[in-house]
């Protein structure tokens, strides 16, 4: 299947940014060694595809705080099937499907960004200042935002160029080779940074999941991709990473918002601490983006009642006023 309605969608949304960052006085010249109606303008498209996509997003909050709710039901079925995987498996996924619950729906927005990741990435390899280079004007293109986006630098590494660039495709660029490598492993370091604290921050405000398939999931997001982008950051244009940096801000930045809004619903505990472990449960804690929080304020011992002593001058109480009266006869 051909994907040039999203090459062309893509282009689109940059150069409408690109040329109204222009109309309002951004210089497309470099300042800085940066161009920034350009730098802008892949800011921008991040902001665009977030606006869009933010029902999506709604709906993955929604999906995991019923995934949490179902936590207790989750462990139950798994004490009551131990060691038979395959029912459990089955029993599982009748109670998702009878509580309209997805289990995938955590990773949805993510899936559905990387079309807009793959078009952005397919157009910023296309340029090439090189005078001779043919189809300049594809995807919605003119030849003179062509040649300014080739041109275009983040404080004078061209954001066409990538960590792995070769000296054939430094030479192309005009670009100096330890510039680039400085400047696409310093933007790589922090993509792998702002990838883990995406995850970590949602880990911290739901905690881990007692369903293993799930824990696996969350698992994945935290350690496994951060560490892939250190290999393949290396093939990723200095545009791309910079798309991505922002990605993971904005991502950062909505759902604390999100989070701080629409709290995650507070489950009864047990009289026992909550564990954690392999097979225990983490609870979610209510601190910060790195797991610091304020100690719980102890309530104060409830006050003993006071017992009003006897007035100077006052007769003893009775102590047999709880006895029956005597008759007299």
């Amino acid at each position: 299947m051909s994907l040039d309605w999203i090459y062309y969608a893509i282009s689109w949304i940059l150069l409408a940014w690109h040329s109204a960052w222009e109309a309002i006085g951004i210089p497309d010249a470099a300042v800085l060694g940066t161009n920034w109606a350009w730098i802008l303008a892949i800011v921008f498209l991040v902001v665009t595809v977030r606006v869009i996509l933010f029902p999506v997003f709604v709906k993955q909050i929604k999906s995991q705080r019923a995934m949490q709710a179902l936590q207790p039901q989750v462990k139950a079925l798994q004490e009551k099937h131990k060691g038979d995987r395959e029912t459990l498996q089955k029993e599982m996924m009748e109670l998702y499907r009878k509580e309209k619950a997805n289990p995938l729906m955590g990773c949805l927005p993510m899936f559905l960004q990387i079309p807009v990741f793959l078009g952005l990435f397919h157009v910023l390899r296309r340029l090439n200042p090189d005078p001779n280079k043919s189809n300049k004007d594809i995807y919605g293109w003119t030849v003179d935002q062509f040649n300014s986006a080739s041109d275009a630098t983040l404080f004078t590494a061209p954001i066409a160029s990538k960590f792995g660039s070769t000296a054939a495709e430094l030479a192309q660029l005009g670009a100096n080779g330890t510039v680039v490598k400085i400047m696409a492993g310093v933007l790589v370091l922090v993509m792998m940074g702002t990838t883990y604290l995406t995850s970590r921050q949602m880990i911290l405000k739901t905690g881990w999941a007692e369903d293993p398939q799930q824990r696996m999931i969350q698992r994945l997001m935290l350690y496994g991709i951060p560490l892939s982008l250190l290999v393949s950051g290396a093939i990723f244009p200095i545009g791309v990473i910079i798309y991505w940096v922002t990605n993971n801000l904005f991502t950062l930045g909505q759902q604390q918002w999100v989070l701080r809004k629409f709290p995650p619903p507070v489950t009864p505990t047990s009289s026992k601490p909550a564990t954690s472990g392999r097979n225990g449960t983490q609870p979610a804690k209510t601190g910060g983006l790195f797991g610091r929080s304020k100690p719980a304020a102890v309530p104060p011992p409830p006050a003993a009642p006071k017992v009003a002593g006897p007035k100077p001058g006052a007769k003893p109480a009775n102590p047999k006023k709880g006895r029956p009266a005597k008759r007299q006869g």
